[in-house]
C-alpha cells in the first residue's frame, strides 16, 4: 500500500506542479518544510485555544496542534506565492518580447513538474512518519475482525511500512521520546492480557491512583470487566463512558502520564514478573489485607491462659470488626489504614464497637523499621515491621495488627 500511495502522490503532484509552475510549487515546498519544523513547537501554543473550543481529549490535542500549524503555514506560503507568480507572469507576457515568454513557460512547467516530485517526496516522508508513530500503538491492540475501516487501514499502512522498508524513513525523521514507544508496548501487554490489570493496580507507583474515585469506580464496574475479558475492540474500550470521561479530563490524564512516564521499564518488568526492581528496597510499599488468624495467635501467646470462650469471642470480634480492614503504603510516603475500628482489645464484659474509620498519615523508614504517623480521631504514632509478605503494626493498648501482602 505504501508503494501505491507513493505512486499516486508522485503522479498527482507532478501533474499539479506542471500545471502550476515552478514558483507556486517552490513556495509550497518551502511551506512544507517550515510547517513541519514549526508544527511541534507552535502546536503546544495552540492547545489552550483548542481546549477553549471544547476539545479535551489529550491525544487529539497533541495531534491537532501541530497539524493545524502545518496547514496554516502551508496556506500562508501558498498565498504568498500567488502574487509573485502573477508578477513574473505579467512581466514575461507583456514586457519580455516574443521568444522569452515561450521559453519561460516551458521552463516554468518542467521545473514545476520536478518540484512537484520533490513536494510528493516531502509529503510521503511526513505521511510515513505519521503512519509509523500512530500504527505503533494501534497495531499492538488490533482486532482485525471488529476494528473500524479507518483503524484497519492505518494498521495496513503500518505493516506496509515494515515490509517495504519505509519504516527506516520514518525512524530517520521522527524525534519522538522513547517513552512514546515504551508506553505503546505497555498498552499492548495490558490490552492483550486483561488479567494483567489486577497486577497493574498493585504496582507501587499506582497505589495512589488506585485510591482515586475514578479508578475505584472503574475497578468495580462489572460491565467494563466483562468488556475487557472478552477483549473488546480498542474503540469500544476508548468509548466506554468511564474511560471516555477520563480521557476528556486533561488534569487526570496528565497525572496518569506523569506517574507512568518515569517508571516505564520497571512497570513492564513488574507486569511480566510481579517484581519491581525500582521499589523492592521499600518493603512496606503495597496494599495489605488484615490477617485475623495471625492476630489471634499473637493474643494467645501474650496471654497463654486465655480461656477458650474468651478466645472464641476475640476471634468473632476480629472477624466482624476487621473484615474490611486494609493498609496501603504509597511511594510518596502517604499511608492509609482503611476501615479500622478502635485500636485496642475489647474490654471483658463490654460490648465491642464495630464502628470503623480510615486513618491517614505518613510512613517513614527508620533503619528497617517503619514509623507511622496517622491522624483520624486523634493523632497516633505507630511502629511497623515487615517480614517477607507480612506486615505487623504495633498499635496501642496491647493490640497488634497483622497484614498479609495482597496477592
Amino acid at each position: 500500500m505504501i508503494w501505491l500511495l507513493a505512486l499516486v502522490l508522485m503522479a498527482a503532484l507532478a501533474a499539479l506542479g506542471y500545471r502550476q509552475g515552478a514558483i507556486r510549487v517552490g513556495f509550497s515546498f518551502v511551506g512544507i518544510v517550515v510547517g513541519a519544523l514549526l508544527g511541534p513547537l507552535l502546536g503546544k501554543l495552540l492547545q489552550p485555544v483548542l481546549v477553549a473550543l471544547g476539545l479535551n481529549n489529550p491525544t487529539l490535542l497533541w495531534l491537532l496542534g501541530p497539524l493545524v500549524v502545518f496547514v496554516l503555514v502551508s496556506i500562508i506560503f501558498k498565498a504568498a506565492a500567488l502574487p509573485v507568480h502573477q508578477k513574473v507572469d505579467v512581466h514575461y507576457r507583456y514586457h519580455a518580447g516574443d521568444l522569452r515568454p515561450v521559453l519561460w513557460a516551458r521552463l516554468n512547467r518542467r521545473l514545476g513538474l520536478c518540484l512537484g516530485l520533490l513536494n510528493a517526496t516531502a509529503y510521503l516522508i511526513l505521511l510515513c512518519f505519521g503512519f509509523y508513530v500512530l500504527s505503533y500503538w494501534t497495531f499492538q491492540m488490533a482486532s482485525p475482525d471488529q476494528d473500524p475501516t479507518s483503524l484497519k487501514l492505518l494498521n495496513r499502512f503500518g505493516q506496509s511500512l515494515q515490509s517495504s522498508g519505509f519504516a527506516k524513513v520514518a525512524r530517520a525523521v521522527e524525534r519522538f521520546p522513547q517513552e512514546w514507544y515504551d508506553a505503546a508496548d505497555l498498552a499492548g501487554i495490558i490490552y492483550n492480557n486483561p488479567l494483567s490489570e489486577a497486577r497493574l493496580s498493585r504496582y507501587p507507583a499506582f497505589l495512589g491512583l488506585a485510591e482515586m474515585p475514578e479508578f475505584k469506580d472503574l475497578g468495580s464496574d462489572k460491565d467494563f470487566a466483562e468488556l475487557r475479558q472478552r477483549r473488546a475492540p480498542l474503540m469500544d474500550v476508548i468509548h466506554y463512558p468511564r474511560i471516555d470521561s477520563m480521557l476528556k479530563n486533561p488534569g487526570l490524564a496528565r497525572l496518569v502520564w506523569n506517574t507512568v512516564a518515569p517508571d516505564m521499564k520497571d512497570l513492564r518488568i513488574f507486569l511480566e514478573t510481579g517484581q519491581s526492581p525500582k521499589y523492592a528496597s521499600e518493603r512496606i510499599l503495597g496494599r495489605w489485607e488484615f490477617d485475623v488468624h495471625s492476630v489471634v495467635n499473637i493474643a494467645r501467646r501474650l496471654k497463654p491462659n486465655m480461656a477458650a470462650k474468651e478466645l472464641q469471642a476475640l476471634r468473632r470480634y476480629l472477624t466482624a470488626a476487621f473484615e474490611k480492614t486494609s493498609f496501603v503504603a504509597m511511594t510518596d510516603h502517604q499511608a492509609r489504614l482503611k476501615n479500622v475500628p478502635q485500636l485496642r482489645l475489647p474490654t471483658a464484659g463490654a460490648a465491642p464497637s464495630l464502628a470503623t474509620q480510615t486513618l491517614e498519615g505518613k510512613w517513614d523508614n527508620q533503619g528497617g523499621k517503619y514509623h507511622l504517623s496517622m491522624s483520624g480521631g486523634g493523632q497516633q504514632e505507630l511502629t511497623a515491621t515487615v517480614e517477607g509478605d507480612r506486615l505487623t503494626i504495633n498499635a496501642v493498648e496491647g493490640m497488634n495488627l497483622v497484614f498479609n501482602r495482597e496477592d
